[in-house]
């Protein structure tokens, strides 16, 4: 089997041991991979020896394959992140729920995450006690959604929680990354222990380094005492390293041996200190493609997606925009000591057909800007969505990217003074090869 593939089956034993909740892996002619314990409890007279039989004869009972079965969308539909199987006629036999893809090494879908129904709405006589559907909700820790999608991305939550399995949350910028990095961990038995966010895009190379790993007294100029590095800091929790795509090579290939050693050695240090950390990263760039085009290590992608969470931008699921808007619109009067506001219905349906490029985290922006510069019993359509979104938004990150650039021109200037303009041993300083320091010298027009 792929290396990558026995990998995610391994972290899905150790999620689905014990559940009561059927799960199953299944490759693409439909043999059982791996089922658990409860998917096999269906019936008193399953086999539960069967773990190389087709699924058909071992979950619905059947010689033949299923007519319909949608699960195969999983396998014909690129990019699929997630496939709805109840309700589906001759293909739900089994009692399928939702299909998740798992990707090999190449990229390609070899293998499919199955989760079941409760026996209960399947064609099961003898349901075993303790199996029960999980309930339509509302939330899930910080996140909200009642869409079908959101329903499929709780599933996944709960079930990815309890693992200590790297985990990969793609998404678009506002969609709530963190958001859910944090739900995960709070769902997990590390909840009690740290959880640590870092901002990978936020920090040069030479920065990044010595805040996860830490640094010994002497390191380097500037470092006059020990300091422990982040990873430290959440041992026994979680570390969540955001915008993971904006690393630089060197760094991914230190994050490469951290993830397979299990250890972390501070810069300047000699020895390794073992760590229990789990690591969550994010990116709101398709890493896939970024592994394809050369510009992000195959070898880390592989090590970081275990788990990969999607989560969808708020296009995707316009029917959610009325919880988030009551919501917010809650959180802000109470925040800003102000009565309860009111939403009509033809504001609410502008709400919904509005772009948000910027996803959820604009919709809580516009709603609190609001809130705080109005006034009266309701909230109306000027009042919400008026403005240019797309610039704005455009605007904070061209700012953001500014204010980082401006930092490190000012780290390099700092080292060639000290170095008395010796390029060679300001860019030992900077701990960046001679050719980085060469071009971010024409980029910054440093003389």
């Amino acid at each position: 089997m792929d290396p990558v593939i026995t990998a995610r089956v391994e972290a899905i034993k150790q999620l689905a041991h014990g559940l009561s909740n059927r799960v199953a892996v299944m490759d693409r002619a439909f043999n059982i991979v791996y089922a658990n314990e409860a998917a096999w409890a269906v019936d008193e007279k399953q086999d539960r020896h069967q773990q190389h039989a087709k699924c058909y004869e071992a979950f619905a009972q059947r010689t033949d394959p299923c007519g319909t079965c949608p699960a195969v969308k999983v396998f014909e539909t690129p990019g699929v992140q997630c496939v709805s199987c109840s309700g589906n006629g001759d293909g739900t036999a089994c009692g399928m729920h939702q299909a998740f893809p798992l990707a090999d090494q190449n990229g390609t879908v070899a293998s499919m995450l199955v989760l079941f129904d409760a026996p209960s709405n399947t064609k099961r006589r003898n349901p075993s006690p303790g199996i029960s559907a999980v309930p339509v909700t509302d939330r899930l820790g910080d996140l909200i959604g009642r869409s079908p999608i959101m329903q499929q991305l709780f599933d996944m939550t709960r079930l990815v929680a309890d693992s200590s399995s790297t985990v990969l949350i793609q998404g678009e910028s506002g969609t709530g990354k963190e958001l859910l990095a944090r739900t995960v961990h709070t769902l997990s038995g590390r909840c009690d222990r740290p959880f640590v966010v870092v901002d990978c895009g936020a920090l040069p190379e030479t920065l990044l380094e010595s805040e996860l790993f830490g640094h010994v007294r002497g390191a380097f100029t500037g470092a006059v005492t020990n300091k422990r590095g982040l990873f430290e800091e959440a041992d026994g929790g979680t570390i969540f390293l955001d915008e993971i795509a904006d690393t630089t090579p060197t760094f991914q290939a230190k994050l490469l041996r951290v993830l397979q050693e299990g250890e972390i050695k501070p810069v300047g240090g000699t020895r390794a200190m073992k760590i229990h950390t789990r690591v969550i990263s994010a990116s709101n760039k398709d890493l896939a493609e970024l592994v394809k085009a050369k510009a992000f290590r195959q070898d880390l992608y592989y090590r970081l997606a275990v788990l990969p969470l999607y989560l969808p931008a708020l296009r995707e699921r316009r029917e959610d925009i009325p919880l988030l808007v009551q919501h917010f619109v809650t959180a802000s009067c109470a925040r800003h000591h102000q009565p309860a506001r009111k939403i009509g219905e033809s504001t609410m349906r502008a709400l919904r057909d509005a772009p948000w490029p910027g996803n959820v985290r604009e919709l809580q922006h516009y709603i609190e800007r609001a809130v705080v510069t109005t006034a009266g019993p309701w909230l109306g359509c000027e009042d919400l969505v008026s403005g240019d979104i797309e610039n704005e938004d455009e605007s904070l990150r061209s700012a953001s990217r500014e204010a980082v650039a401006q930092a490190e021109r000012i780290r390099i200037i700092d080292a060639l003074h000290k170095t008395a303009g010796n390029r060679l041993k300001a860019a030992k300083l900077l701990k960046i090869s001679r050719a980085s320091l060469y071009n971010k010298l024409r980029a910054y027009c440093i003389e």
